[in-house]
């Protein structure tokens, strides 16, 4: 243990002198290069001569009549999301399996969010503590018995990246690291996550751990509507202080160098999540705000990164598209009806079927004329009550905002009963 809190003291002040270092105009850092001790290496970040063989791919966005041509990126997967509306912007091999890394730690912080008591204590099992053989796996070298608050492990995870915490929130939330990949995979299926199959909490290399671009940023966006996570997202420095088996402060660092007042700050990004693995190559997803607009994105498989390919989509996002409030739709939706079926409904005069509770917007193309956009209307289920009308608005066949009725009772339970 004493090596491991030598090693920990040694790598917190690496991590210092980098920081400083990293602000001169003369170096960058590569995100995807570190030292024995897990600090980021400082060198000079290389252009692609040539570039990556995806480069030069057009993003399947550039097919749609009338949206604006998006920009070349070096990552092979990626899209760009409108969190607001849920529109699709921008587009490239979105559905292409691919190996997350560490943004997989986005779900497991997002469960956790959603089942834990952030106040509470987490005792570090030994399997939590010692359960990650990869030598140069990112950690806060936690130790058994070590103990933490909830809050604590959750800014270890979203900082730091440790991936021993994210097997003692998983250990916290369902009892065994088995049970919470069960509900990882649960919870993908329930944001509407098609391509994706999580085998452990954290992304460590693993055949059987995968997902999309597409289907991380169903999970980015939800999560982003969780406050509790919204913080640990968000949040740029925290402080651990010594607790009853490590002497020292750990000082936690966001590794996401687009957040203000790092590397390659980009005005508006507001946190994120980055990762990398060999085989992943460089993960990153990122939320940022302009005006009314809220975007996130997300690049799969990409190098230096992928915070040029991420500025390259938020400029594009933000210099291309506005969204605009749908006025045109009423506030309920009301049925009419026949003098005689007030003989066998309840309430006959309140006719009010369901409501919205939202004014709803669309996302369009700068110039673009609302009034051109088609519509339909379907019917979804609802896990948490009655079913949900749902009017599409779309752009040429592309899905542009949505509006959704909640329905306040089904015409069945307006029935006069016979007994």
């Amino acid at each position: 243990m004493k090596d491991r809190k030598i090693k920990h003291i040694r790598k917190i002040l690496c991590g210092f002198l980098c920081t400083v270092i990293a602000v001169s105009p003369t170096v960058s850092v590569s995100a995807a290069e570190y030292d024995e001790y897990g600090a980021p290496i400082v060198t000079a970040t290389p252009t692609p001569v040539p570039h990556t063989e995806y480069y030069e791919q057009a993003p399947d966005t550039d097919s749609i009549e009338g949206w604006p041509q998006g920009p070349k990126i070096e990552g092979e997967s990626a899209i760009l999301v409108d969190m607001v509306t849920g529109a699709v912007l921008y587009s490239k091999n979105a559905d292409k399996v691919q190996y997350p890394a560490s943004i997989t730690k986005i779900m497991t912080s997002l469960l956790a969010a959603e089942h834990l008591n952030m106040k509470d204590k987490i005792v570090m099992s030994q399997s939590a503590a010692y359960g990650i053989t990869i030598s140069d796996s990112s950690s806060i070298y936690a130790d058994t018995g070590e103990e933490f608050t909830t809050e604590q492990a959750m800014m270890a995870v979203m900082l730091q990246s440790a991936n021993e915490m994210t097997l003692a929130l998983a250990e916290e939330t369902s009892g065994s690291v088995k049970k919470f990949v069960e509900l990882m995979n649960l919870k993908a299926k329930q944001l509407g996550c098609t391509g994706t199959h999580f085998n452990n909490p954290n992304g460590l290399p693993d055949e059987l751990h995968y997902t999309t671009a597409s289907d991380m940023a169903k999970i980015a966006r939800a999560a982003w509507y969780n406050p509790t996570f919204r913080k640990y997202a968000t949040t740029t420095y925290y402080e651990i202080p010594p607790t009853n088996k490590f002497a020292e402060t750990r000082y936690l660092l966001n590794h996401h160098k687009m957040m203000k007042g790092n590397t390659y700050a980009y005005e508006g990004v507001m946190g994120g999540k980055t990762g990398y693995t060999d085989a992943a190559g460089n993960t990153l997803v990122t939320y940022a705000k302009r005006g009314n607009m809220r975007l996130v994105s997300v690049v799969m498989k990409s190098i230096n990164g992928a915070y040029a390919d991420t500025a390259a989509l938020l400029d594009y996002g933000f210099n291309n598209f506005t969204r605009t409030a749908v006025k045109t739709e009423p506030a309920t939706m009301s049925v009419s009806y026949l003098p005689a079926e007030k003989y066998i409904l309840k309430d006959y005069r309140s006719c009010t079927l369901c409501r919205r509770y939202q004014i709803p917007s669309v996302t369009l193309p700068n110039g673009a004329d609302i009034s051109t956009l088609n519509s339909s209307r379907s019917l979804r289920k609802n896990s948490v009550g009655l079913p949900i009308m749902e009017i599409t608005y779309s752009f040429n066949g592309q899905r542009t905002g949505c509006a959704k009725y909640y329905f306040q009772t089904l015409l069945s339970d307006r029935l006069i009963s016979s007994h």
